[in-house]
């Protein structure tokens, strides 16, 4: 979880200089080399700032797959809290 969390951080930290040169190297009305540069500019970035390094994981286990979005816990966090109780509008189904 704590590599997560720095993960998270480096992108907070490099999206917007990010966000700036994607949007220069995509701007058409500049000559070719200077995107070229820009392009170069963004691959010395570190990687870990990119938005797709970033793994939703459980805010509970840590566990990195079956991870619902809408709650942030793993499928096995979440059935447990449900079955306790702990969550609001959530019920076991059985039919």
């Amino acid at each position: 979880m704590y590599t997560d969390k720095k993960r998270r951080a480096k992108v907070n930290q490099y999206e917007s200089k990010r966000l700036h040169l994607l949007s220069l190297i995509h701007d058409e009305s500049l000559p070719l080399n200077m995107r070229l540069i820009y392009t170069a500019r963004l691959a010395a970035l570190p990687r870990a700032g990119s938005k797709t390094r970033i793994r939703n994981r459980c805010v509970l286990t840590g566990r990195g797959r079956g991870v619902y979005s809408y709650f942030r816990l793993s499928r096995i966090a979440l059935r447990d809290l449900a079955s306790q109780g702990l969550l609001s509008g959530i019920t076991k189904s059985s039919w």
